[in-house]
């Protein structure tokens, strides 16, 4: 996926989001977001739901999108520069 002019790419957001997010989510949670990331057949539509580009279709709206959007809006400005490696995925729950 393309990054546009200093903007997340889709893949840099939706791995940033998981590495601070997947720990502390419901079963419930953990499928709605496995149904987010791999239902839609264009990860463009994530991203512009993300950003608030486009409305979100009520059929992917949860509160897991609405968790993707607060992420997405960044309101404390942290440095977001690149994918997180992935020894996050085999460290115990927090």
């Amino acid at each position: 996926m393309v990054e546009r002019l200093g903007h997340l790419s889709y893949e840099e957001r939706v791995s940033l989001f998981a590495k601070e997010n997947l720990h502390r989510m419901s079963e419930r949670q953990l499928n709605l977001y496995d149904r987010l990331i791999n239902e839609p057949s264009n990860d463009w539509d994530i991203y512009y739901w993300a950003t608030e580009a486009k409305p979100t279709p009520a059929a992917f709206e949860s509160d897991v999108m609405a968790m993707l959007r607060e992420f997405t809006k960044n309101k404390n400005r942290e440095q977001r520069l690149r994918q997180p490696d992935l020894e996050y995925l085999f460290e115990p729950p927090r």
